[in-house]
């Protein structure tokens, strides 16, 4: 399969393989992200899969080349821990990136492709009582309404805005059991369009439960995961396919976790499959990334460090021979990164 597979690690930076995870490359040693650093997330420009963004430890990071070479983007993010990357899929040059732990947690947005960058309200509280430091793990641009964006924060809530982030509403509210989001500690937000006679569904991941709203917020219906998947009850991310065929939903008994699951729904989250996995991954799945021109061609990660593919949308897994350190994000682009780029191969 030709293009690029990437991985974003903490520990290794990013690795590369153009030859479909046969032998993989390490950033060099003269990159604004370190070879041995944290990458937190990585996103392909749908309008250029050349640009591959990068969420560091030293902030913005971009690409021009796949993936073989990166530059820090100069913006109000540079030396905070960029954990979230999203980019609006009705205007491609709008861009949002989320910061957090050790750095403070804190919401970015670019109008121009990247090129410059605002920090945007809320003030998010420096501490929080579950992980010390808050950080933002989920960015979501609503895939059919302009201006309609999310944001999830492990520990701080749900926030949406409708005005392309100039304004926030928080949208959880602790305490309040029935039709509300009851948990503060967010870990993923997806937004499925109207399709087939079905109304938008959101859906918002907290560490333990699964939300889903069919009125735009409104209301919300939620079940505890240890009662929907097997006993295990971290609700780590959720992934909906390009194509609109399934949902992906990773969840394990902790973190790191010692047993963990992928299940797949084909009814918008009403009821979900647990896939087969060929090989017992070392922990909780971590991350999903996606082939932007085939929804059957499907990765994920691992906490410590396994990595899977799919090539049937998610039904049925295979783990990859290679091992590596923390993986915190997987992509994949059709253009295919030099690998004379560096000497080294860690193949």
């Amino acid at each position: 399969m030709e293009g690029t597979l990437l991985v974003g690690t903490a520990g290794q930076g990013i690795l590369r393989s153009t030859d479909d995870g046969a032998t993989w490359h390490r950033l060099g040693l003269k990159e604004a992200i370190e070879f041995d650093g944290t990458v937190r997330c990585l996103a392909v420009d749908p309008a250029d899969p050349r640009r591959v963004f990068a969420g560091a430890d030293c902030g913005i990071c971009l690409s021009t080349d796949g993936g073989a070479h990166f530059a820090r983007i100069a913006s109000p993010a540079d030396g905070m821990a960029v954990w979230a990357f999203a980019i609006d899929p009705l205007d491609p040059s709008v861009m949002y990136a989320g910061t957090g732990a050790p750095s403070r947690a804190a919401m970015f947005r670019s109008r121009d492709g990247g090129a410059s960058w605002t920090r945007l309200p809320p003030d998010i509280p420096e501490f929080c009582r579950g992980v010390n430091r808050p950080r933002i793990l989920a960015i979501c641009v609503d895939p059919a309404v302009s201006g309609e964006v999310w944001f999830g924060v492990e520990e701080g809530g749900a926030w949406r805005s409708g005005d392309h982030g100039d304004t926030w509403i928080r949208v959880d509210r602790e305490g309040e059991r029935e039709g509300a989001i009851a948990n503060p500690d967010i870990h993923g937000v997806t937004i499925l369009p109207p399709a087939g006679g079905s109304p938008k569904t959101t859906m918002v991941l907290s560490v333990n439960t699964v939300y889903a709203s069919t009125d735009d917020g409104r209301s919300w219906h939620g079940e505890p995961s240890r009662l929907r998947f097997d006993g295990m009850y971290y609700t780590r991310t959720a992934q909906p396919l390009a194509d609109g065929s399934a949902l992906l939903l990773a969840i394990g008994d902790g973190t790191p976790g010692t047993r963990s699951h992928i299940y797949r729904s084909t009814d918008r989250g009403a009821s979900w499959r647990r896939a087969l996995l060929h090989t017992a991954p070392n922990s909780t799945f971590w991350t999903f990334g996606t082939h932007a021109a085939d929804p059957s061609f499907v990765l994920a990660g691992t906490k410590y460090g396994h990595l899977f593919r799919s090539m049937d949308g998610g039904r049925s897994w295979f783990k990859d021979w290679r091992d590596f350190s923390e993986i915190t994000s997987v992509a994949w682009t059709p253009f295919v990164a030099p690998v004379t780029a560096h000497p080294q191969s860690i193949a």
